[in-house]
């Protein structure tokens, strides 16, 4: 007879098989269990989907419309059917002005696994089409756009941007950082967050080099040509309303650090979703141990460090990991809510009253300002000229989809790393673009360069016309709690003992995640 032989036992863990298998479960649950305990989040809009038949204040690009730019009413019913029943046949149903598609509505009922539900995060109602808030944006955006060739060295000297702080410093309801209560060259076009208004206009994060594996990416990028706007003919405007293929862009043959808005508008017409919160993650990582933020719990070990958790493989997966569920949120506000209307569609509606084609009920302010009459010297419209021959994309305008990955991504580098770390070796890129300057002002740290990097990323949309100031900072502070909610839910899945995650956030506040 064959003796049995007793299989011996190789586990050796605090847990056995069925406890863990237990606690696993437990894990999830709480998780889900928390969120469901969330109190159901209302969704206000400005109104303007209701108060204007002719849908004038809607989003409505790809859609057929009239010589007026004024949507086909039975194509945008359909698409309004389509967005309340979410039904696949009913989006097929859709009729388009031509080529182009819309871009993927049906996001807006995903669904996740970690976090809170997109549809439980709210956001700020935006401003109306007739507000003097959304006066003050657009009179901004055609300042950015009169502006772009101008390098940001140079805006503290350059007689637009001189023009342009002072003209923003007389709306009544312009919500752009100031100081000492006006607009100055020093706080133009910037964000608002900690850290936007001390040093370079661009975030280093944008400049230094990223270390990428065995090689090194410089960050000099193709740009388009100085005075290549867009858009600026009607007839040009309209076909592109309704979904035509627009021509190539006019390529710069030099690669450049960013130096302008043109150069910005550019590398957020080029990136890949979550580029510049992995370029960022990729250069701190470079930094020294002191980089980290103190709650880490391997700093004061003696045995181990962090890798797989606390360590660069658990904070490049989150980085990237909160870029598309912030998209997400972002999509449910853009299609199942709010449909704002995009800045180049807002500028149709000045240039026809403009010329007498329409009347419509826009503000005052707007329409005597310096601005829009330097627009029209120059182009002989008063269309928004764009950076993109395409113009905007074919979703919403409210919020920006660049400006919730790139709240969510820097949200969780804050929570890893020292807020208060200073950028060793800080530099400016040179008015032409072709060189990196010492940089010598105000210490730059990395939650101010963080900060900075998100304003960049998502008011760099507004420079090339198809954003609003309020689409970036509100598109921020929506994936800034698209990144709170997830590091909420993954700490309760860490072995490590550790205080929680604590950094501020953009308005300022200080918060710890446990």
């Amino acid at each position: 007879m064959k003796k049995k032989t007793s299989k011996k036992k190789c586990l050796i863990v605090p847990l056995n098989t069925k406890k863990r298998s237990e606690k696993a479960f437990y894990v999830r649950l709480k998780a889900a269990s928390s969120q469901m305990k969330l109190s159901l989040t209302e969704h206000p809009h400005n109104g303007d989907e209701l108060l204007y038949p002719t849908k004038i204040g809607s989003f409505s690009k790809g859609l057929p419309h009239n010589s007026l730019g004024e949507v086909d009413l039975q194509a945008y019913n359909q698409y309004i059917k389509a967005l309340i029943t979410g039904k696949k046949d009913d989006f097929e149903s859709i009729p388009l002005g031509g080529h182009v598609k819309l871009a993927n509505p049906q996001a807006s009922y995903a669904f996740d696994l970690v976090g809170t539900d997109c549809h439980n995060l709210g956001i700020a109602v935006p401003p109306s089409f007739k507000s003097a808030w959304q006066a003050g944006e657009m009179a901004e955006l055609y300042w950015q756009a009169l502006t772009r060739d101008v390098p940001f060295l140079e805006y503290g000297t350059h007689a637009l941007t001189m023009e342009a702080a002072s003209e923003l410093s007389s709306f009544s309801d312009f919500r752009g950082p100031k100081a000492g209560g006006k607009v100055t060259t020093g706080t133009l076009f910037r964000g608002d967050t900690p850290g936007d208004l001390t040093g370079p206009y661009i975030s280093q994060f944008l400049w230094k080099d990223i270390p990428y594996g065995a090689t090194t990416i410089n960050q000099r990028y193709r740009t388009t040509v100085a005075g290549s706007d867009r858009m600026t003919s009607y007839d040009q405007w309209l076909n592109i309303q309704n979904g035509s293929t627009p021509g190539a862009p006019l390529f710069d043959p030099t690669p450049r650090y960013i130096r302008n808005g043109r150069d910005l508008g550019e590398y957020v017409h080029q990136d890949f979703s979550f580029q510049s919160p992995l370029s960022a993650c990729l250069v701190l990582l470079r930094y020294s141990r002191e980089a980290l933020d103190i709650s880490t719990p391997y700093l004061k070990s003696e045995t181990q460090d962090g890798f797989i958790t606390f360590g660069a493989p658990h904070i490049l997966d989150l980085v990237t990991k909160v870029g598309r569920t912030a998209l997400e949120a972002a999509w449910f506000q853009k299609f199942l809510v709010h449909r704002r209307l995009r800045p180049e569609e807002f500028g149709g509606r000045i240039h026809n009253h403009m010329m007498g084609a329409a009347s419509y009920p826009l503000n005052s302010e707007l329409l005597y300002s310096q601005v829009i009459s330097k627009v029209f010297s120059q182009f002989g419209s008063y269309l928004l000229p764009m950076a993109y021959p395409e113009g905007c994309p074919i979703h919403p305008a409210y919020p920006a989809g660049h400006a919730a990955i790139v709240g969510a991504g820097a949200t969780v580098l804050k929570a890893f790393f020292k807020e208060s770390f200073k950028i060793p070796n800080p530099v400016a890129a040179s008015s032409d673009g072709t060189s990196l300057l010492p940089y010598s002002g105000k210490p730059l740290t990395i939650g101010g360069e963080l900060n900075k990097l998100a304003a960049n990323i998502s008011l760099g949309r507004n420079t090339a016309g198809v954003h609003w100031r309020s689409d970036g900072i509100e598109g921020m502070k929506l994936g800034e709690a698209v990144a709170i909610s997830i590091l909420r839910d993954y700490s309760m899945t860490y072995n490590e003992k550790f205080s929680g995650f604590s950094f501020t956030k953009f308005d300022g506040t200080m918060i710890t995640i446990k």
